[in-house]
C-alpha cells in the first residue's frame, strides 16, 4: 500500500516530464560531433552495415569494419577510403566468440580504443519451427545476440575508463512483437532489445553517463534477406532511409529508434489492448513473406 501511495506522489513529476517531452518534439535536437572517433561496425559488407560505414566515413571517423563476407567487406572498405576515411577491415565470423575476442585484441593493439560500437551483423531464416534446422537456430542466436555480448565485453572497458562511448544495437521491430515463421529471429531480436535496455540501465547504475546507447528497430528492409515481404503498414523500407534515421539517432543520442516511427505506437498498443482485439489488428496488418513450412496439416 505504501508503494502505491508513494507512486501517487510522483504524479506531478509525471505531468511535468510529459510536458517537457512534448516541448522537445518541437525543438531541434543538438547533434554531437563524432569526428576522429574510432567506429567498429559488424556486418559491414552489405546492407545497413555498409551504408552506415559510408555515413561515418563522411563524418570523418576512423573505421574498423568486420564481416564474414570478405568480398563485400572489401567493396565497403574501398568506398569508405574513396570518401576519405581511414579504414581497417577484417573478415570476422561473429558467430565465433574466440574469433571476436582475438580480432578485438588486434584492433586495440594496432588501431586504438573503439569509442562507437555498432553491433549490426545478423542472420535470418524464414521458416517455421519444424523447418528451421538446429544449427540455424544456434547460428541465429550466436550472431544476433551473443556476438553483442562478446564485442561489448571486448570494447566497453576502455569506454568505462574514459566515461565516453556509444554502443549501438541493431535489432528489429520483430524484437517487440511475434511474427509467424520468424520464430528464431524474433526470439533473438527480443533478446537484443533486452540486451540494449539492460545495458543502458547497468551503465546508469555504474554512473557511466558518458557512454550512450541506441537501439534500432526497423520494419522490413529491402536488403534481400527476407523474400517478398509485405504488410499493410506500408511499403518495404529502403536501406538508405533506415540508415539516415540510425545516424540521426546516434548523433542526437536517442535510446530507441523505430522505423517508421509509428511502430512505437503499435508496441504500446500491444501491451495495453485486449488479446482478442490484437488478433484482429494483426490480421489487418497482414504480414506476409516467402517462408519454408515444415509442419504439414493432415487432411481429414
Amino acid at each position: 500500500m505504501k508503494f502505491f501511495l508513494d507512486c501517487l506522489l510522483l504524479l506531478p513529476l509525471l505531468l511535468i516530464f510529459t510536458l517537457e517531452s512534448l516541448l522537445k518534439l518541437f525543438i531541434p535536437k543538438k547533434r554531437k560531433s563524432v569526428t576522429g572517433e574510432i567506429v567498429l561496425i559488424t556486418g559491414a559488407g552489405h546492407g545497413i552495415g555498409r551504408l552506415t560505414a559510408y555515413k561515418f566515413a563522411k563524418l570523418k571517423c576512423k573505421l574498423v569494419l568486420w564481416d564474414i563476407n570478405k568480398h563485400g567487406l572489401e567493396e565497403t572498405a574501398a568506398e569508405c577510403k574513396r570518401l576519405g576515411a581511414k579504414v581497417h577491415s577484417s573478415a570476422v565470423d561473429c558467430s565465433n566468440r574466440e574469433e571476436i575476442y582475438s580480432s578485438a585484441k588486434k584492433v586495440k593493439a594496432e588501431i586504438g580504443d573503439v569509442s562507437i560500437l555498432v553491433n549490426n551483423a545478423g542472420v535470418v531464416y524464414t521458416s517455421d519451427l519444424f523447418a528451421t534446422q538446429d544449427p540455424q537456430i544456434e547460428k541465429t542466436f550466436e550472431v544476433n545476440v551473443l556476438a553483442h555480448f562478446w564485442t561489448t565485453k571486448a570494447f566497453l572497458p576502455e569506454m568505462m575508463k574514459n566515461n565516453h562511448g556509444h554502443i549501438v544495437t541493431v535489432a528489429s521491430a520483430a524484437g517487440h512483437t511475434g511474427v509467424p515463421f520468424l520464430l528464431a529471429y524474433c526470439s533473438s531480436k527480443f533478446a537484443a532489445v533486452g540486451f540494449h535496455k539492460a545495458l543502458t540501465e547497468e551503465l546508469a547504475a555504474l554512473e557511466r553517463t558518458g557512454i550512450k546507447t541506441t537501439c534500432l528497430c526497423p520494419n522490413f528492409i529491402n536488403t534481400g534477406f527476407i523474400k517478398n515481404p509485405r504488410t499493410s503498414l506500408g511499403p518495404t523500407l529502403e536501406p538508405e532511409e533506415v540508415v539516415n534515421k540510425l545516424i540521426d539517432g546516434i548523433l542526437t543520442e536517442q535510446k530507441m529508434i523505430f522505423v517508421p516511427s509509428s511502430l512505437s505506437f503499435f508496441s504500446v498498443l500491444e501491451k495495453t489492448l485486449p488479446e482478442r482485439f490484437l488478433a484482429i489488428l494483426r490480421r489487418k496488418i497482414n504480414i506476409k513473406f516467402d517462408a519454408v513450412i515444415g509442419y504439414k496439416i493432415k487432411k481429414q
